[in-house]
């Protein structure tokens, strides 16, 4: 029975569907009609095995995709979780979107009690930077860098320092601001720790630097007092001979001067050995004063290198202070050492004196240490003068066989704390200040490897005009 306000519709009169064509089922009693049926209804099946499967490959796919959403989700959740620093993500109206756990507890409440409030309400009136400030700053597209701002917690106001970047959709178009902040007493508890290594490390490098300075005081003292002793020694045993001379002298005169005979004279001045004393008077007395002298020369090359005229400039003889250098460090301490010293005379450059000779004094030294222990053993200084595209300069080279400067370690002789002797030995000071002072002068300190062996330290200096 057809339903109500329905009218039955011949089946001719359907209208077409969209699978009207595809699937014309051809009139019973033909034989090929029936057969272009069953493959129709086939290619039908087939149709939708396909759908099935590609609906099926969309599942996984989106199953696939959701699994990795979630993962996603909870490593961003516990990322969050484990920030110490307070983070709020806004919208470009200032509302807050997003918060982490930090925050929480920052401000004692739940995410879902500070979503959609407005930053204003999170940061005490004290706060050196406002909401507003943070909505310029949005509107302009700028960053925040190291602002401080000021949280109302239930503590009481929080100070905190915030960097804060836009962030944006998919699209590239600014959708609001992250804002991350962290606890000012953190940040100067920090650079409280940080203060105090900094202070240990630069006292720990002014010992070190103060015993570089007292190994180089001490070379100089050893040097200097090998020095002194011999021409000290030559004026005490001059002096000696002159009191006995002295003492025969005066035993004649006061037989003189009592009226003895020319016998009793001529006996006591045979006795006395007064005609050999009086020989001797004259080279005794000019040994004594050439000792004096070398003594003086002594105390003014010390009063000359050891004065700290910084600024003060002059014109110096570069023969004289390799001569001091090599007396003082390597004759003190090798006596049997063989040194050639090929500095001209005359060779004369420009800059302070008494910091070239703590140069010199520790190049010979480096080389002395270097060759200790080895059969071959020689120390050569060579000096010249060279025009350069930069002007005139002089050159002193100091050359040791040793066993010269490995490969790996050329670029690194001249670091500061860098150093090759044993534990004791040296802090690695040295030569990092003589290539400090050699700049100081306008100069360069370089370091290369003699062809037959040995290292070669070259000081090169403006020459004087």
């Amino acid at each position: 029975m057809p339903m109500s306000g329905r009218k039955d519709t011949p089946r001719e009169q359907l209208p077409d569907s969209p699978l009207a064509g595809a699937l014309s089922l051809p009139r019973a009693g033909s034989d090929f009609g029936a057969i272009d049926a069953d493959e129709a209804w086939i290619a039908v099946i087939r149709k939708m095995d396909e759908t099935y499967a590609e609906l099926v490959r969309q599942q996984v796919e989106l199953e696939a995709k959701n699994t990795a959403l979630e993962e996603a989700q909870g490593f961003i959740a516990g990322l969050l979780g484990s920030m110490t620093d307070v983070l709020v993500a806004c919208d470009l109206s200032g509302r807050v979107e997003q918060v982490n756990l930090a925050a929480e507890r920052a401000f004692g409440l739940r995410a879902d009690a500070l979503l959609g409030r407005p930053l204003s309400d999170l940061l005490d009136p004290s706060s050196e930077t406002t909401a507003a400030d943070v909505l310029a700053t949005v509107a302009r597209r700028q960053r925040i860098a190291d602002r401080e701002f000021t949280l109302a917690t239930p503590d009481g106001p929080l100070a905190i320092a915030v960097n804060g970047a836009l962030r944006f959709d998919p699209r590239g178009r600014a959708v609001g601001i992250v804002l991350v902040g962290r606890p000012i007493g953190e940040l100067r508890a920090a650079y409280g720790a940080l203060a105090k290594a900094h202070e240990h490390l630069k006292r720990t490098q002014q010992q070190l630097v103060h015993a570089e300075k007292m190994a180089s005081l001490g070379r100089l003292v050893a040097g200097v007092a090998h020095e002194l002793n011999n021409p000290i020694s030559f004026v005490y045993g001059n002096a000696h001979a002159m009191k006995r001379y002295a003492e025969r002298l005066i035993a004649y005169l006061d037989q003189v001067h009592a009226g003895a005979d020319g016998t009793t004279l001529a006996k006591a001045r045979g006795e006395l050995r007064i005609d050999r004393a009086l020989s001797d008077i004259p080279a005794t007395l000019s040994g004594m004063l050439e000792g004096a002298e070398r003594v003086r020369d002594i105390v003014a090359d010390l009063r000359r290198f050891s004065s700290d005229r910084r600024e003060a400039r002059e014109v110096f003889d570069l023969a004289g202070v390799v001569r001091s250098a090599v007396d003082w460090v390597a004759k003190s301490q090798m006596p049997d050492l063989p040194i050639t010293v090929a500095v001209p005379e005359g060779l004369e450059a420009v800059g302070h004196p008494g910091h070239i000779h703590q140069v010199m004094m520790n190049l010979v030294q480096n080389a002395v240490d270097a060759m200790e222990g080895r059969a071959d053993r020689r120390l050569e200084i060579t000096g010249a003068r060279f025009e350069t595209p930069d002007g005139l300069q002089v050159a002193v080279r100091v050359r040791d066989t040793g066993p010269g400067i490995p490969d790996a370690l050329m670029d690194r002789i001249f670091d500061p704390f860098f150093t090759t002797k044993p534990v004791g030995k040296g802090t690695g000071l040295g030569l990092s200040i003589c290539y400090r002072i050699a700049e100081e002068h306008e100069g360069r300190l370089e370091a290369a490897n003699h062809p037959e062996g040995g290292a070669i330290l070259s000081l090169v200096l403006p020459a004087a005009p």
